[in-house]
């Protein structure tokens, strides 16, 4: 919602862009086969469609709408999808428009009772954590699939009909200048909350949905406050209200107060009440006095929900329309992302013959895996942030209490920020045998390292498998990597090498990842690790490999 007199786009900051319709050949007459169709043209969608051009599959995005989203909406990236940006070649733009943060603050009756700091070295390319509008991010996406020659986008394209069989999905997309049919060989459905597919194809969320309500509101203000995470909770002017900020690009403040009980959720969206409330939050919580200016509002509620199985045939689900997740920890977003890279690789190795079909069969166990432990975390946080009873609002209360005069107590307020999943339980995944002193265990991403200057480790992964190999490989190793050309070799700590790119890596590096002189990882095309040994044979290369593959 906007303030009165003025447009669903009529930003005080954003420009928004123009999709004009294009008149795709099936409206006249053209029979076209796609081998991937997406629905949903937000941040998860364009992300998967990238994905899948990186491996070199062509797709088609189909989108109801003719701009990006209005309002700021998910607004928090985590380094590990900035690490998925960078694959995409989009990362540049997000880093250099976004505000990057490390800490928060927590106040309780308007003292602060905890200033939590995310980890963060010169190891890493990324901060923890990037502020940005998610006009910015979609944006920042489309103009990259708009510039790649394998992603087609079809705006005010409006899916209204779902069939599949064993060979394909067939679409029926109503557009302004009539209805066609579009097939193809899979479909990934990220459209969201409300997902037409999802419905076409008669399937439910299930899970809970949480007492509270909250009003997100953006206001421009100009303010010398570093960009940090703010919590309040019970303060002097909204006592029953537990409120969160954070800072934007552009002077824009996002401003996340909850309704109370009793509160009329229509009536507490009238602009007059917004503003009135907003401005008690600015001067009385925040203390700023400077001038401020109303941008936009929403209504948002928590929920944990998802589907039973993310995979049904020929259709998968990504983002929002396989679950929904609460706001707090900044998971949403970020686990969509990660959905979107996760079945848009192994749809492009099935589909480009490297992988068998039942390599999608992990797609369900490892992101509904990664779902399951959001709502564990996120739902402490939501029960936390809106205790869901008066007991549970008694025991929030007496925590924060006891914060105020004893330290020990203040971590009760970490609001447990997102942190990639480990499908340590996957089926492409393979145990430890070896005993490693560091680094990620199998199922986890990988950590990034220093190599040298505006250099890192993570910059020279490539766009399938790769093998970090660390110092001098064993003969029959060696032996075995010229049988497996598609893998890519990074080695570590060799000036010069026949097996792949010859990389720097120092004691530091090895330490990190509780290597030494022949000891290998081995990497999917998303960065998840699949094995690791202290000294791997042909034999443990070969099997990892076929693991990874779906037991090809």
């Amino acid at each position: 919602m906007r303030p009165a007199g003025r447009a669903e786009i009529d930003s005080l900051y954003f420009d928004y862009p123009h999709f004009p319709f294009v008149r795709p050949p099936e409206l006249d007459g053209e029979v076209r086969r796609h081998r991937v169709a997406i629905v949903g043209a937000g941040p998860v969608g364009v992300t998967a469609a990238l994905e899948l051009a990186r491996h070199g599959i062509d797709c088609v995005v189909l989108d109801d709408k003719a701009t990006v989203n209005d309002g700021s909406r998910a607004i928090c990236l985590s380094r590990h999808s900035l690490e998925i940006l960078q694959q995409l070649g989009v990362d540049q733009r997000f880093a250099a428009k976004g505000l990057g943060w490390t800490r928060g603050r927590t106040y309780f009756r308007d003292r602060e009772i905890y200033r939590f700091e995310m980890p963060h070295s010169d190891q890493e390319r990324f901060l923890p954590m990037v502020n940005l509008q998610q006009q910015y991010i979609e944006q920042f996406l489309i103009d990259q699939a708009a510039e790649s020659e394998r992603v087609e986008l079809r705006w005010q394209s409006a899916v209204s009909g779902v069939s599949q069989d064993a060979d394909g999905v067939t679409l029926t997309v109503s557009t302004p200048e009539g209805d066609y049919a579009l097939a193809c060989d899979y479909l990934l459905a990220a459209d969201g909350a409300r997902s037409v597919v999802r419905k076409a194809l008669g399937l439910a969320l299930h899970g809970e949905a949480y007492e509270g309500r909250y009003v997100i509101a953006d206001v421009r203000l100009e303010s010398g406050f570093p960009t940090e995470r703010r919590a309040f909770f019970h303060s002097a002017a909204l006592p029953e209200a537990t409120i969160l900020v954070h800072k934007q690009p552009d002077d824009i403040w996002r401003i996340d107060y909850q309704l109370g009980p009793d509160e009329d959720p229509e009536a507490a969206v009238r602009e007059e009440v917004i503003r009135d409330r907003v401005e008690l939050i600015l001067r009385e919580v925040m203390q700023e006095t400077g001038d401020w200016e109303l941008e936009w509002w929403s209504l948002y509620k928590a929920h944990t929900l998802a589907l039973d199985d993310y995979r049904h045939g020929r259709v998968l689900f990504i983002g929002d329309s396989a679950h929904l997740v609460p706001i707090f920890g900044v998971r949403g977003l970020n686990n969509g992302l990660a959905d979107a890279v996760n079945a848009a690789w192994k749809l492009a190795w099935v589909l480009r013959g490297r992988a068998p079909e039942r390599l999608l069969d992990s797609y369900t166990p490892e992101r509904r895996g990664a779902t399951l432990d959001v709502f564990a975390n996120a739902g402490k946080s939501t029960r936390f942030m809106t205790p869901p009873s008066r007991g549970h609002h008694l025991m929030r209360d007496a925590a924060l209490a006891l914060a105020l005069d004893n330290d020990y107590a203040s971590p009760f307020a970490d609001p447990r920020q997102v942190t990639p999943y480990t499908y340590a339980e996957s089926p492409l995944t393979l145990a430890d045998r070896d005993a490693f002193a560091a680094g990620p265990r199998p199922g986890a991403p990988l950590i990034n390292r220093r190599l040298g200057d505006d250099d890192f480790l993570l910059d020279h992964l490539g766009e399938g498998f790769g093998l970090l190999l660390f110092g001098e490989a064993g003969p029959e190793l060696a032996a075995a990597l010229g049988e497996h050309p598609q893998l890519a070799v990074l080695h570590l700590g060799v000036e010069d090498s026949t097996l792949g790119r010859a990389l720097p890596g120092d004691a530091a590096l090895f330490a990190a990842y509780g290597a030494e002189p022949g000891s290998a990882y081995l990497v999917r095309p998303d960065r998840h690790l699949v094995a690791r040994w202290k000294r791997p044979t042909a034999a443990d290369l070969n099997d990892a490999l076929i693991t990874a593959l779906g037991g090809a």
